[in-house]
Formats: C-alpha cells, sequence, structure tokens
C-alpha cells in the first residue's frame, strides 16, 4: 500500500487541507474528573447563545488538541432522563461534527476545558442546537478570555 504513495509523503498528509478529519468524540475528550470541573466552574468565562450556555477555560498555550468537554442538560427543566439523555445525544453530536472549528484554527486555539450546557426549556431540533453550537465555537476563537469576578463567600458544605 505505501508503494502507490510518492516517496516522503505520509499518508494523513502534511498540509492541513491533506489530513483525514476526525470525527471522533473519545473519552480522552470527555470533562468527568470533579476538580477540573470545579476549577472550570469556578474560574472560566462564559456566554450564552439560546438555548446553550458555554463556559470555557484557556489552556497554558495555544493548541492543535481538541479541548475536554462536559455536556450537561438541567434536570430542573426536564425531569425525565429520557429527555435529557436525547438532548444530550444531540449536542455531542453536533459538537463531534463540529469540533473542526477548533482544532483546525489557523495558530491553534486556547481552549483548555469546555462546558455545554442547555439552558432551554423545550426541545430544539437538532438544526438549530447545531447552529448555535458552531456561532459558538467561532466565537471561542475570537473572544478573549475574561476572568468572573471573585466572590467573597464561604463555600456550602
Amino acid at each position: 500500500m505505501s508503494n502507490l504513495l510518492p516517496s516522503g509523503v505520509s499518508p494523513l498528509g502534511s498540509k492541513p487541507e491533506d489530513r483525514v478529519r476526525s470525527y471522533s468524540f473519545s473519552k480522552e475528550e470527555h470533562l468527568c474528573r470533579k476538580k477540573l470541573i470545579d476549577e472550570l466552574f469556578g474560574q472560566g468565562s462564559s456566554f450564552g447563545l439560546y438555548p446553550l450556555r458555554l463556559v470555557w477555560l484557556p489552556a497554558a498555550a495555544p493548541t492543535a488538541t481538541p479541548p475536554q468537554v462536559l455536556v450537561s442538560v438541567s434536570k430542573r427543566s426536564f425531569k425525565r432522563a429520557v429527555d435529557r439523555n436525547n438532548l444530550k445525544r444531540l449536542m455531542r453530536e453536533a459538537y463531534r461534527l463540529n469540533k473542526h472549528h477548533l482544532t483546525e484554527a489557523v495558530d491553534g486555539h486556547p481552549i483548555g476545558l469546555l462546558a455545554i450546557i442547555y439552558t432551554g426549556k423545550e426541545k430544539k431540533p437538532f438544526a438549530l442546537v447545531e447552529k448555535k453550537l458552531i456561532s459558538g465555537l467561532e466565537r471561542l476563537l475570537t473572544e478573549p478570555f475574561v476572568a468572573p469576578a471573585t466572590k467573597d463567600r464561604k463555600k456550602r458544605p
């Protein structure tokens, strides 16, 4: 098989447009550690694009690897687990298909941790969720990180 390629050319190619785009959403990309989640929501910056809210924390340096992502739907808005799971699948699929907006950025992207939260009160179609997520990912690349104001309050036990 390697005889079909010209000498010195890797199968994936060296130019960004020659590389095969990965549409996976592997376990390494899932944000699961409680310590990182607390750090994300404690020190992260956020903005809303109805019906989504994106919370993000920058990485130490711009990178081309995908950030760790958390997907959440409120139990208060959607009592039935089947509805919450359906919306989470929808958001994961929209992210999986469009994460290349981040990973293929020219100088890399600054996002280390990302939370995608569904804030709507009713189910929206996939096309709308995907459209809002794409505009959110593009906004992440242009918007500078603004640390939230620290609040002087006691932690709950």
